[in-house]
């Protein structure tokens, strides 16, 4: 089963709306035969991994103790639990253990996230491999990876921009059928 990995907010609580379209997303995620990978935290990485356990589907949290001492551990919804070594082994696992890259709403974290799965998009062409899918959802990321591939002068393609979950689940499906 491919494994796609969710970044998102860590802070979205269980009452919001984005919590709750979390958990629609990590349903329709798991119901389409994925297994979500998060940083097993709580807000978005918790209502993903709800959604996906919810719908019988395997989650991976990939957590980093020394960096997060006061975090009690995975949520209860994750299925399996690795620890990395520091914040950037984390992600590298999330991203390298991963068959596609999705960022929802975030901060600082998440938006550090996306912008490693985008590195690790482009580089890919210097050793030969094709870069795997990195989809953000919301008009933010679409006006940030915009302003960025501007300045930066580099390929804003591997990042693709869509407005909702059930848009960045087909362009994963596409994304992964022509891989």
């Amino acid at each position: 089963m491919p494994t796609i990995t969710v970044f998102g907010n860590s802070t979205a609580l269980p009452s919001s709306a984005s919590y709750a379209e979390g958990i629609r997303f990590g349903r329709r995620l798991a119901e389409a035969g994925y297994v979500v990978a998060t940083g097993g935290y709580g807000g978005l990485m918790e209502a993903v991994s709800r959604g996906a356990r919810e719908a019988g589907g395997h989650t991976i949290g990939v957590t980093v103790p020394t960096v997060f001492p006061d975090r009690d551990g995975v949520n209860a919804h994750v299925s399996e639990e690795q620890q990395a070594a520091s914040l950037m082994d984390r992600i590298g696992t999330l991203i390298e253990e991963s068959d596609g890259v999705i960022a929802l709403e975030g901060s600082i974290g998440t938006f550090t996230e996306l912008m490693a799965a985008w590195n690790l998009a482009y580089v890919a062409q210097f050793s030969g491999t094709s870069p795997k899918p990195v989809i953000a959802i919301g008009s933010g990321w679409a006006k940030l990876v915009d302003k960025l591939a501007n300045e930066l002068e580099t390929d804003a393609s591997l990042v693709t921009c869509v407005s909702t979950v059930s848009d960045a689940i087909a362009e994963l499906e596409r994304q992964l059928q022509d891989s």
